[in-house]
């Protein structure tokens, strides 16, 4: 349905009608009207430390109270969280491949925004030069004897990767040892000195001119040194894959066949390349303040009341960027309005409809998602209540409820027994459930929920997925290309109300589920993330 400021009072009406049916807690509007909130135009996106996401914690801090949260932050519903901003100075910024021809270098420069982009997720040095050599996927698992670094020489190198796995490791395996913390430990012991990330085409959400759009829009890091976990790297750079091609030229091997290759999650050949790459960088770095908000819906249980359920959702979506069609505010109704909306929503139903809870509920809206899960990597290192009474985290962000919810998406499914409860919870009404369907994509360490686990707590992340072979799956690519982190991600998109109420009575029902059972969530026995159940500290 499409939601048009025409229409509203009709589609609403048909979607209430809906949703009465099948769902007992929820009616979809008001999960509605809090995102009409904070993806009002007036909220600008609500980037990280802005007027904007101040505003939206507001607006939380709010609702939360008069749906009769307690504050749990460590300022009242406040945890204040410190960040360093580091805005690239485009103008003053170059990279140029250097081949050796006969007794000379021939210089390519390379156009930044077209050919390729400078990344201040890490602080670049001024200036580097250094031969490039291609490590295939860059992936040094142990679990599985496999290593793409076995025998190349990487140190005072620059490593070429191609974004993926082999199919030969499992998509858990794969996603951890390609988070940044992972993949430059390993490179920081061989002596590389940055990287050069390839996208695999078959996984990319969003065509390379959006990625391009905003690559001056400033990024962030904690401004904690416990959280430096790229110490040493002296330039990381994305290239288009439609300029691949230039590093692989002379090198005997094509970009062509590593795509091809990589779609299939096949086995990637290693090689020197015959180019350097020089670049020079000038970046202004500021400091920023802002915070998560944390609330507690107490338990009862004079014991289990002191151990906490997490439901999660990042508050802060990316701001003011470049228009598109004219548009510079970039309102984040899906992501995550959505999940934000749902857990004021959630706190508001358990007043309404209260529960004998006998673990408490801890509602945590965490800021700097969208700046590398930031927020939620702060929480989970410094927790507002004991970091061993945590006992599970549902995690909501971008469910996308833009089709009627038959079926459910739960990354970390067979991870631990959250997911036995969630597909219990599920087929009762009526939805079957799927693991990760895109291992490719990378996605259970794309969302806050990560964090969480990486300090030993079960989670899991749940999105409303497209029925396989329907012409849903059109839908969500559409949605991708067209609306995720562009201007069109607002209010006027069609959305499916009684899809989402009916998720809400999911996760409603999981939260107390927990809340109320008899032990606390547990890792499988075969679950790679079972590691983690005794936390450590980062850079361990």
């Amino acid at each position: 349905m499409k939601i048009k400021s025409s229409t509203l009072p009709l589609v609403l009406l048909f979607a209430i009608s809906a949703v009465a049916q099948t769902t007992a807690h929820f009616d979809g509007q008001t999960w509605w009207s809090h995102i009409k909130v904070l993806a009002d135009d007036k909220l600008e996106g609500r980037d990280t430390g802005s007027r904007g996401e101040r505003a939206a914690q507001a607006y939380a801090v709010e609702q939360l109270q008069n749906a009769g949260a307690e504050p749990a932050g460590s300022n009242g519903f406040y945890q204040p969280v410190k960040f360093v901003s580091r805005q690239i100075e485009e103008k003053d910024c170059s990279l140029t491949l250097i081949r050796k021809d006969q007794d000379k270098d021939k210089r390519e420069p390379l156009t930044l925004g077209e050919d390729a982009i400078i990344s201040t997720r890490i602080m670049p040095a001024p200036d580097v030069e250094a031969p490039l050599v291609f490590v295939g996927y860059g992936l040094k698992v142990p679990e599985k004897n496999y290593d793409d670094f076995a025998g190349v020489d990487i140190r005072n190198k620059i490593v070429v990767i191609f974004s993926g796995s082999p199919s030969e490791i499992p998509g858990a395996l794969a996603s951890h040892y390609q988070t940044a913390a992972e993949r430059w430990k390993v490179l920081r012991a061989a002596g590389a000195l940055g990287m050069v990330s390839l996208i695999n085409p078959a996984s990319m959400d969003i065509p390379w001119s959006r990625i391009a759009l905003n690559r001056a829009h400033p990024t962030m890091d904690l401004d904690y040194p416990e959280f430096n976990e790229t110490e040493g790297a002296k330039i990381a750079v994305t290239v288009n894959p439609a300029s691949a091609e230039k590093l692989f030229a002379g090198s005997g091997h094509t970009f062509e066949e590593i795509v091809a290759l990589g779609k299939e999650r096949k086995p990637l050949p290693h090689f020197p390349l015959p180019v350097s790459l020089a670049a020079r960088t000038k970046v202004e770095v500021t400091k920023i303040e802002s915070a998560n908000l944390v609330a507690k819906l107490p338990g009862s249980d004079p014991v289990l009341k002191n151990e906490y359920v997490v439901l999660s959702a990042h508050l802060d979506h990316i701001g003011i960027g470049e228009p598109i069609n004219g548009d510079r505010i970039y309102n984040g109704a899906m992501d995550n309005g959505s999940g934000s909306a749902l857990l004021l929503d959630m706190a508001a139903s358990f007043r309404k409809n209260p529960e004998k809870l006998r673990r408490s509920i801890l509602l945590v809206l965490v800021t700097a998602e969208e700046k590398g899960l930031l927020g939620s990597k702060y929480f989970a290192a410094h927790p507002t209540v004991a970091p061993k009474s945590i006992v599970a985290d549902v995690n909501v962000d971008m469910f996308l409820p833009i089709v009627p919810l038959k079926l459910l998406t739960v990354l970390g499914l067979d991870d631990s027994d959250l997911g036995d409860r969630v597909r219990e919870i599920a087929q009762s009404l009526g939805v079957k459930v799927q693991p990760d369907p895109e291992p490719l994509r990378n996605l259970f360490i794309r969302s806050d929920q990560y964090n969480f686990i990486r300090h030993g707590v079960p989670s899991v992340i749940m999105s409303v997925a497209p029925q396989p072979g329907s012409p849903e799956l059109k839908i969500f690519k559409d949605w991708l290309t067209q609306r995720y982190h562009a201007p069109s991600d607002d209010v006027d998109q069609p959305v499916d109300l009684a899809a989402a109420a009916r998720y809400e009575e999911i996760v409603r029902a999981l939260l107390i589920n927990v809340a109320n059972g008899g032990h606390r969530p547990e890792w499988k026995p075969d679950s790679f993330f079972r590691r983690y159940a005794e936390p450590v500290k980062l850079g361990q």
